[in-house]
C-alpha cells in the first residue's frame, strides 16, 4: 500500500495536500519557530495522532518523537494561535448566503478540571443536567464548514451566546438560520439592524407567529453534520484539556481539516 492510500485509509497522518498547504501557512507564522519541514510535519501528524486517537499524550508513539516535548509545543502553539491562524487561512470561498449557527455539548473527563491559577468558568467548564463539560458554539458557512467559536461551561443557554457569535459573522451574510432555541425578540432585532434575515421557528408560546423560510431552514442539518464530523475526533468528542485554549486548539485544527478536504 502507498503512503498517500495509507494516510487517507487511517487518517491517522496529514496527507500530501493538506501538507502542501498547510506548511506555507505555518512558515509565514512570524512568532513561532517551525522549523525544518520534514520535522514539522512529523510534529503535526503527532498532534493529528493524540487528536484523533484521544489517547493520552505520555502514550504517543516515540516514531514521533518526546511526548513531553510533543505536548509543549503545542501547548506553545495554542497560547500564540497559530492554530487559529492556521483555520482562517484555510477558509476559503465561503458560502455565505446563509450561514447556520449551533451549539453542541461535550462531556469533560475528570481530569480536565483543575487548571493551575484559574477556574472552571475561565476554562469554559460547566456542569448541566448531563453532567461535567463544555459546550462548542459554532456558526458554519452555508455549505457548514465551520467559520467561528465560542467556547462555554456545559450549563450556559444557546440564546446567551447568540449576539456573540453575531458578531463574528463576516460581512455579506444574507440569512442566518438557527433552531426555537434562539428565537428572542431581542435577537431577531439585532439581526434585522445588521440587514440579516432571520430564519428562526417561532416558539410555541408566542401569540403572534412570525414567518419562517422553511426551504433554507431545511438546510440547517449541515450544521448538525458539522457537529458529526468533528466527533470523529476523539479528543474533540470528550474533553481532557485543562485549558480552554489548549481544546480550541484542537477545535481549530479540526476544522483547518475540514476545509481542505
Amino acid at each position: 500500500m502507498s503512503l498517500a492510500i495509507y494516510e487517507m485509509a487511517n487518517r491517522l497522518a496529514v496527507t500530501e495536500n493538506e501538507w502542501r498547504i498547510l506548511f506555507p501557512i505555518l512558515a509565514a507564522q512570524k512568532h513561532v519557530y517551525i522549523g525544518a519541514e520534514v520535522q514539522c510535519r512529523r510534529f503535526m501528524d503527532a498532534v493529528l495522532w493524540v487528536l484523533r486517537s484521544g489517547a493520552q499524550w505520555r502514550l504517543l508513539p516515540k516514531t514521533y518523537g518526546k511526548w513531553n516535548s510533543v505536548f509543549k509545543r503545542f501547548s506553545r502553539w495554542c497560547k500564540r494561535g497559530v492554530w487559529n491562524d492556521l483555520h482562517r487561512n484555510c477558509i476559503a470561498h465561503p458560502d455565505l448566503q446563509q450561514v447556520f449557527i449551533d451549539s453542541t455539548i461535550v462531556r469533560s473527563h475528570a481530569c480536565a478540571a483543575g487548571a493551575v491559577g484559574s477556574t472552571m468558568e475561565a476554562e469554559a467548564l460547566g456542569r448541566s443536567r448531563g453532567g461535567f463539560g463544555t459546550k462548542i458554539h459554532a456558526i458554519t458557512d452555508g455549505l457548514g464548514n465551520p467559520l467561528d467559536f465560542v467556547l462555554t461551561g456545559g450549563q450556559a443557554s444557546d440564546i446567551g451566546q447568540a449576539e456573540i457569535l453575531l458578531q463574528l459573522v463576516p460581512e455579506g451574510v444574507e440569512a442566518r438560520a438557527a433552531d426555537k432555541g434562539y428565537d428572542s425578540d431581542a435577537f431577531i432585532h439585532a439581526l434585522h439592524e445588521k440587514a440579516i434575515k432571520a430564519v428562526i421557528p417561532p416558539r410555541n408560546h408566542r401569540t403572534e407567529k412570525r414567518q419562517c423560510d422553511w426551504f433554507v431552514y431545511k438546510e440547517r442539518h449541515l450544521i448538525e453534520c458539522f457537529f458529526g464530523k468533528i466527533k470523529h475526533f476523539r479528543r474533540i468528542f470528550a474533553r481532557f484539556e485543562k485549558l480552554q485554549r489548549n481544546f480550541m486548539g484542537f477545535l481549530r485544527f479540526v476544522s483547518a481539516l475540514i476545509w481542505l478536504r
